[in-house]
């Protein structure tokens, strides 16, 4: 049975809103988890604006949403989904929400704030000072004097991952999974999002395929258009979904993302 989605242009307000970057946050069930005053702080000083993305959670985690829209007047946004649907398809939504109201800029981010605000601030001012990057990404890199604290299991896992990822997309990034990406809008990223993604959980990795390849009617992004920037704060926040029994799964989406982005190539040629 095909699940439910209630589009992102039904939700796209009749006045496009101002021009400052939008960053999705997708949740599910995050009720315990939500700093709702680190998100009314990220907005505080209208340099960008929020769109979170309940997928059909079943705790009080769009009502304490909802509370936070009223107190930001309007600065976040919540787009409902009817039923859950996975991170994947939470993040299109919102992305597209995002460019029909007119943001020239998009992005998204963790719910649990793994990736700080202040870090979040910091890509933008990268992408702000690098006119010639599409897309920006965070990269989880443990270096002297930075605080990235991850779990030794997953950080080998990730690693491993991520050297399967990169050798599939043909593209050198060092961490694909990495829950802080931004992006300038073009018609190549429009073209991206116009149909759902392959996978549930690493939807990055056929997002970020899709730009490198091209599809249909679409060129290829150059890889000088991709940049990472090491984060300097990182750290894993208790209840994560991720599992370690999802990485089987996410090698078997690997080799579908593989072939559906060489079927799109195909296409475009």
């Amino acid at each position: 049975m095909a699940r439910k989605t209630t589009p992102a242009s039904q939700h796209a307000t009749a006045a496009r809103r101002d021009n400052v970057p939008c960053i999705v946050v997708p949740c599910f069930n995050e009720a315990l988890r939500l700093d709702t005053a680190a998100f009314a702080d990220l907005v505080a000083a209208d340099e960008m604006r929020l769109i979170f993305v309940d997928d059909g959670s079943t705790d009080g985690t769009r009502d304490i949403v909802d509370a936070l829209c009223t107190e930001t007047h309007g600065r976040i946004q919540l787009l409902k989904l009817e039923e859950n649907c996975g991170k994947a398809e939470a993040v299109r939504q919102g992305m597209l929400l995002a460019i029909a109201q007119g943001s020239q800029e998009v992005g998204f981010l963790d719910a649990d704030l793994s990736t700080p605000p202040t870090e979040l601030r910091r890509l933008l001012a990268v992408l702000h000072e690098r006119p010639e990057v599409q897309v920006l990404i965070g990269a989880r890199v443990r270096l002297l004097g930075n605080a990235v604290e991850r779990k030794a299991i997953r950080h080998y896992l990730g690693r491993v991952f991520a050297t399967a990822a990169s050798l599939t997309l043909a593209l050198h990034i060092y961490d694909t999974q990495c829950g802080a990406k931004l992006f300038r809008v073009t018609p190549a990223l429009e073209a991206t999002l116009a149909e759902p993604f392959v996978s549930r959980w690493i939807f990055d990795v056929e997002l970020l395929g899709r730009l490198a390849w091209g599809g249909p009617g679409v060129e290829p992004l150059a890889e000088s258009a991709f940049a990472e920037v090491p984060l300097q704060i990182w750290h894993d926040v208790a209840g994560s979904k991720l599992r370690p029994g999802h990485f089987v799964r996410a090698a078997g989406d690997l080799v579908q993302i593989w072939l559906r982005l060489r079927a799109r190539q195909r296409q475009r040629g």
